[in-house]
């Protein structure tokens, strides 16, 4: 596995933190053939510490984002989190191929010929309702989801409201 290091907002990345990103991303790489890249990005504000771990694998992207006081602490926890995901999608993928379970990632199709079966448990349907950003939103809280589908009545489309986890709020506008 490839580990790619970037830093953003004047961060720089020593080389005794690169060695400890390096070492704990090559824990992962069990899952990978070898021409798998990793991309970490650290950033900082203030006495934060972000760390953005991504890796695309044959089409799969697992993705962790950790913020901290420290790097090192970051670095773990988003191993952590990509580790989990990935043992996951494994342990997916075995039962789906339940006869080899010795399957492994190096060995997942770049394009899979059959597509894998999901299973919509429920269906709804409703009228989309005119209304601006600031109302959706509010609709939003009053229903207490994570996120709410409207129609823009200033763009006369489709968006989409949603909770990000900083408790702040993202847009989603389609085009077509």
């Amino acid at each position: 596995m490839k580990v790619t290091i970037t830093g953003k907002n004047n961060v720089k990345a020593d080389d005794a933190l690169k060695e400890i990103i390096e070492k704990k991303m090559q824990k992962l790489s069990k899952y990978f053939s070898d021409d798998i890249v990793a991309n970490v990005v650290l950033s900082a504000e203030k006495s934060r510490k972000k760390v953005e771990a991504t890796i695309n694998a044959r089409g799969m992207i697992f993705r962790a984002e950790c913020v901290t006081e420290d790097f090192y602490e970051g670095i773990d926890s988003a191993v952590d989190k990509l580790s989990s995901q990935m043992s996951r999608f494994k342990t997916k993928i075995q039962r789906k191929h339940k006869d080899n379970k010795q399957f492994s990632f190096a060995q997942w199709p770049e394009n899979p010929d059959e597509p894998e079966e999901l299973n919509v448990v429920k269906t709804k349907k409703f009228e989309l309702e005119p209304m601006t950003v600031d109302e959706a939103i509010l609709q939003m809280e009053m229903l207490e989801h994570n996120f709410f589908v409207f129609l823009n009545m200033e763009t006369d489309s489709v968006n989409v409201v949603y909770r990000r986890s900083n408790d702040n709020y993202g847009l989603l506008e389609t085009t077509y």
